[in-house]
């Protein structure tokens, strides 16, 4: 399998490199190699590169910064996407592509559901929204992967947040009306390589839900890094409300697995034993 990735130093797309199949050919690209500004760049990629297989893990993500940049996050999110997805329809290449909990409302506290009505609150979710109707509208043989609160030793992420505040503080305030299933990056990307070697094997393509389990408040979220890193940490719930940003975050990011598990087998991951390996990567890269 030649495999093309979109991304290199993107918490999903490192693990994707790290965790490609057994002899698989993976060839991932970088900024310097397909600027997602450039739309037609990114299809001129896949054009000429002769995969078998294309995966997008890069994107725009800076939530709050996207309501000041929205005509950027929008090329990059959604232009790109749907220029890429084109281009792989055209070779008869599948497709896949990671969206996010965002281009729901966050109403409720049933799991979004993949046919549930979408209405982003923000820049960045009306974004993404409009790289899935790109990506649909391509035509090809696709895979969208909406996903959540993604963590890993890479990057920027709540995880590292967390700990790096804890370096200084005893007592944290942290938003416990917010409601998701945070996705180890390792996990996102272990499922990425199901589904894409899966629809290579003629599986059924279209939108689906991937996010970890149990289903937690940002705030006992924190409680469960601090007890596994063995800091001495008291958590103090607060409302999003009490936590002011450019950009409204979803109250309820659950999301609803059961088509994949079914299509793919893919079980909701637990995030505590993903946790534990980032703790230890940590660890390790500390060393």
């Amino acid at each position: 399998m030649r495999a093309l990735i979109f991304g290199t130093t993107g918490q999903v797309a490192a693990e994707l490199r790290r965790r490609a199949p057994a002899g698989a050919d993976v060839t991932a690209l970088g900024r310097d190699k397909a600027d997602l500004t450039r739309p037609a760049a990114c299809a001129a990629a896949i054009a000429g590169h002769g995969a078998d297989l294309v995966i997008n893990a890069a994107a725009y993500t800076a939530v709050d910064k996207a309501e000041e940049e929205e005509p950027l996050a929008t090329v990059i999110n959604a232009d790109a996407p749907a220029a890429m997805a084109r281009a792989a329809a055209e070779l008869g290449v599948p497709f896949c592509h990671v969206s996010t909990d965002y281009v729901f409302d966050g109403s409720g506290d049933a799991p979004w559901r993949t046919g549930d009505p979408t209405a982003p609150l923000g820049a960045y979710g009306r974004s993404k929204l409009a790289g899935e109707c790109g990506v649909l509208r391509a035509g090809g043989t696709h895979a969208i992967l909406r996903t959540s609160w993604v963590f890993s030793a890479l990057g920027s992420n709540f995880v590292k947040t967390m700990l790096r505040l804890a370096e200084t503080r005893s007592r944290l305030t942290v938003v416990a009306d917010q409601v998701g299933g945070p996705t180890a990056a390792a996990d996102i990307a272990d499922a990425l390589w199901t589904i894409g070697t899966g629809l290579m094997d003629g599986a059924k393509g279209g939108t689906y839900h991937f996010s970890g389990a149990p289903d937690v408040s940002w705030a006992d979220f924190a409680r469960e890094i601090f007890a596994q890193a063995g800091r001495a940490v008291e958590v103090v719930d607060i409302p999003g409300s009490g936590f002011p940003s450019p950009a409204r975050r979803p109250s309820n990011s659950r999301l609803d697995c059961t088509e994949l598990e079914t299509e793919f087998g893919l079980k909701r991951p637990d995030w505590r034993q993903s946790l534990a390996e980032v703790l230890a990567d940590l660890k390790e890269a500390a060393v």
